[in-house]
């Protein structure tokens, strides 16, 4: 499930009766299918558990599929507990229903957009496009039609689950506060502590050599910034400051001694998985100094392939750190 969806998550499989289930909202603008019941009331293997939400009973993904088990006379159904805000409740019933089983009509998924428009302004249109199975355009266009007075959007997150403000001047600034500071980083560097890409960092740069300012006619200025509510300050302080670890990135001859000393280790080198490691993070360190020059070399037609792709594998390996920290703290709070 996209990782947008941050604050849901999923219990173990339980076996529950059919008769504690209540049928859910779904997506689908005629309702139910009964043909589609029928067929899966014929299929003698398992079908994969249905989404329920814990609090409500009330099924989020596999309703026909729970229909189907009723139509057979069975008393109990295998499903996945979904733990989160009702809200998020409807994107896994749409996404769900977009990547598999009986498919949403266009209708339904353009129907489906607009209603997570209207309760998650803040996903970006390629986050909802992902989710509704549409294309980002539809999805702007189905935005423009929709939207009404309400808050104000500074910002909004994208697939990928980062924060982007709708507007780059807030980025470029602090992307011309960094460069004067480190002027000889590199634009990967500054792009990832200012938060914006490093086209949006070259440009940048380019633009004060020529004694420019940072910041193209038309966009918001920090002047207009200043001038903003308190409440729309914050969430333009918010946007700006992306999240920079709290200590200084490690430098690559550091971590090549830290895997020299990793590597003479027993306890990593008479284990298999231990060697596996290993090599994961050898090939991860040898070539990390020569990041910088590959950029220039990447085909346009493939820099959002290897964007996303690099972005996955940094991804990976966040959340393989987060969980050692986590065993970690588990292990302090037993000693301690």
């Amino acid at each position: 499930m996209a990782e947008f969806i941050a604050a849901a998550g999923r219990a173990r499989t339980l076996t529950v009766p059919t008769a504690s289930l209540v049928p859910g909202d779904t997506p689908r603008l005629a309702g139910l299918s009964k043909e589609h019941i029928a067929r899966l009331a014929e299929i003698d293997n398992p079908l994969p558990p249905i989404l329920v939400d814990h609090r409500t009973m009330r099924v989020i993904d596999g309703t026909h599929r729970l229909m189907a088990a009723c139509l057979r006379g069975r008393e109990t159904i295998e499903v996945e507990f979904f733990e989160g805000p009702s809200d998020d409740a409807f994107l896994y019933a749409v996404q769900a229903n977009v990547t598999h089983g009986y498919p949403l009509s266009q209708a339904d998924r353009r129907a489906a957009a607009k209603r997570i428009i209207g309760s998650h302004p803040h996903l970006s249109d390629r986050a909802i496009a992902q989710i509704a199975g549409l294309g980002a355009k539809t999805v702007a266009t189905l935005r423009e039609r929709t939207e009404g007075p309400g808050p104000v959007i500074q910002a909004r997150i994208g697939r990928d689950g980062r924060v982007r403000p709708l507007n780059s001047a807030a980025g470029r600034l602090r992307a011309a506060e960094l460069i004067d500071k480190q002027p000889h980083a590199s634009l990967r560097e500054l792009a990832r502590m200012a938060g914006v890409s490093p086209a949006t960092v070259s440009d940048v740069r380019k633009r004060l050599k020529a004694g420019l300012e940072p910041v193209p006619g038309g966009q918001s200025t920090v002047s207009e910034v200043a001038c903003a509510s308190p409440a729309a300050r914050q969430q333009v302080t918010q946007v700006a400051e992306p999240a920079v670890p709290a200590e200084p990135a490690m430098a690559v001859s550091d971590a090549a001694l830290l895997l020299t000393k990793l590597s003479r280790d027993p306890s990593l080198r008479q284990h298999d998985a231990g060697r596996k490691l290993l090599i994961l993070l050898r090939s991860c360190t040898s070539g990390a100094s020569d990041l910088n020059n590959l950029i220039n070399v990447v085909p346009p037609h493939c820099t959002p392939q290897i964007m996303e792709l690099a972005r996955q594998v940094a991804q990976m390996w966040l959340d393989f750190a987060k969980e050692l920290q986590t065993e970690v703290q588990e292990l302090q709070a037993e000693l301690g």
